[in-house]
């Protein structure tokens, strides 16, 4: 017999994070705990307002299945009884995490993956003026990040990546618009971001506006974020995209995201592992998945003025492992 429950927690960061869509000063999750045997399966979830998510949808999804998870359901049938989203997230993870207690295994021997340590990732520059954003890109680059993930919206565009790339030549910088672009004008801003030597774009356009990026020649990958959730969307970005960004959030948990990366390589997407800003709870859920990805993009953590600690070492532009966190074995 198993008993769940669920709960939100709000985490202030230390900086605004802005994107093109506003700033934010805290991180509002949501912790589902599943206990069996004396033993707790922890997951963690993010709401997120533009797939119309807010901590009251994701609390009556969590109790619409407490019944369900209580009599013993599996991971397998919870992807019916929830749609992708941040409510199965947090259920799947945790049923994954009670998995590997139960089984004495780690989660990455749980997935049958072998996790890299240091697992090295993004470090991200949220929006601001061209100044402070070479200024925050120099400042991370001295601490050791070599991969730079640009946040922008529809303007300086030129100011601010030129900035940037002028305090950081050798660095890889990827660039994420948030769907706050256009149509018109895209050329030319990727033939910018290629100049620059910007390695992928990611979700210039809404994701509504998908049909403008067929036949669209481009000098770099774009990244597809807002537009791919699980693998039902695959056959519509064929052609418009290079590349997916998975996120467990939008995927509904660690169950559809390894299912959903091994079909998007098999069709030829390169994979980007991203997160929303979370504790470092979510983050140990989506680690299995880094081995698949060529940006992982798992810095949420590092914008929380205090984080909750189950095993994964922070720095600038790397996560590393340590043994008491279950995660690698």
């Amino acid at each position: 017999m198993r008993v769940m429950r669920f709960y939100p927690e709000s985490w202030p960061l230390h900086t605004p994070f802005v994107i093109s869509r506003g700033s934010r000063t805290q991180a509002q999750v949501m912790v589902v705990e599943i206990e069996q045997g004396g033993l707790k399966g922890i997951g963690e979830c993010t709401p997120y307002p533009r797939y119309g998510e807010d901590e009251a949808s994701v609390s009556a999804q969590l109790a619409s299945v407490a019944h369900a998870i209580g009599q013993g359901v599996s991971r397998e049938v919870l992807q019916q009884l929830l749609p992708a989203g941040a409510a199965r997230n947090a259920v799947d993870c945790a049923l994954w995490d009670l998995e590997r207690q139960l089984s004495g295994k780690s989660l990455a021997e749980l997935a049958g993956v072998t996790l890299a340590n240091p697992i090295v990732m993004a470090q991200t520059i949220s929006i601001d003026e061209p100044q402070q954003m070479a200024e925050a890109a120099l400042r991370y680059w001295q601490q050791g990040a070599r991969l730079l993930k640009i946040k922008l919206d529809d303007r300086l565009i030129t100011e601010r990546m030129v900035a940037i790339r002028s305090v950081v030549p050798e660095a890889t910088l990827i660039v994420d618009a948030n769907e706050a672009w256009h149509p018109e004008g895209l050329a030319s801003r990727c033939q910018l971001l290629a100049d620059l030597k910007v390695a992928m774009l990611e979700q210039p356009l809404p994701a509504e506006q998908d049909a403008a990026l067929q036949h669209f020649i481009h000098p770099l990958p774009i990244c597809a974020d807002e537009s791919c959730h699980t693998r039902e969307q695959l056959p519509a970005l064929k052609g418009n995209y290079e590349m997916v960004n998975i996120k467990l959030d939008k995927t509904g948990g660690l169950t559809e995201a390894l299912l959903l990366a091994r079909e998007a390589t098999e069709q030829g997407f390169g994979v980007m592992l991203g997160c929303m800003l979370c504790t470092s709870r979510a983050i140990a859920s989506a680690l299995p998945l880094t081995g698949v990805a060529r940006f992982i993009d798992l810095d949420g953590p590092t914008w929380l003025a205090m984080d909750a600690q189950p095993g994964l070492n922070f720095s600038c532009g790397s996560i590393s492992l340590t043994p008491a966190g279950n995660i690698s074995g």
